[in-house]
């Protein structure tokens, strides 16, 4: 990861980003602040790397956004009535398809703030069939603090860029544990829903 931004830079970072969203084991925690620091020491222009890394974020949502489209409600929807498909159950794609029409654009403009979350939130945008310019408009903005945020600390913590993932490191794990825990409990749901009612 390093030697990416070493020789590619800040295309590289952009490229980095954009992994990010779809293989979140990448961390942007860790990405940006090593972009900072090096943009500090005059390495790096700190604009340049700021547009790259937006720019990534966003062709790597539009990537997901795009998957989310394919699959479509209705295609989704017809899934989860089957017995096999255990994620979830038409009624709670219903409900959250009710939900993100009404607060979609506050999910992802926020989601994209949230680790793990602004990798997945552009899928529901895809299946709900958000409008593409608003969509690609809140995850710019939204992207573009984030990014800005994480190259500010690398540049002002220089050397020590690599607090920024202790700092954050334990909340993306929280935030990670917390969607597992979800997804267990809406399988676990699923399953015994359609378990046979004792006599």
């Amino acid at each position: 990861m390093f030697s990416i931004v070493d020789r590619m830079g800040s295309l590289g970072v952009g490229l980095l980003i954009l992994l990010e969203n779809l293989i979140p084991p990448i961390p942007s925690e860790v990405v940006l602040p090593l972009a900072g620091f090096r943009a500090s020491t005059g390495a790096l222009n700190v604009v340049a790397v700021w547009v790259w890394s937006t720019a990534g974020s966003v062709v790597g949502a539009l990537l997901l956004y795009g998957l989310g489209a394919w699959l479509g409600y209705d295609r989704l929807h017809r899934l989860a009535g089957h017995r096999w498909f255990v994620i979830t159950s038409q009624n709670d794609l219903e409900r959250g398809q009710d939900f993100f029409e009404n607060h979609g654009s506050k999910v992802v403009l926020l989601g994209r703030c949230v680790p793990f979350l602004r990798s997945v939130v552009s899928i529901p945008a895809g299946v709900v069939g958000m409008g593409l310019v608003k969509f690609v408009t809140l995850t710019t903005i939204g992207s573009g603090v984030w990014n800005a945020v994480f190259v500010a600390l690398g540049w002002i913590l220089g050397e020590r860029w690599s607090d920024v993932e202790q700092w954050f490191g334990p909340v993306s794990y929280v935030v990670i544990g917390l969607l597992v825990i979800g997804l267990i409990w809406l399988v676990v749901r699923k399953v015994r829903s359609r378990e046979p009612a004792a006599d």
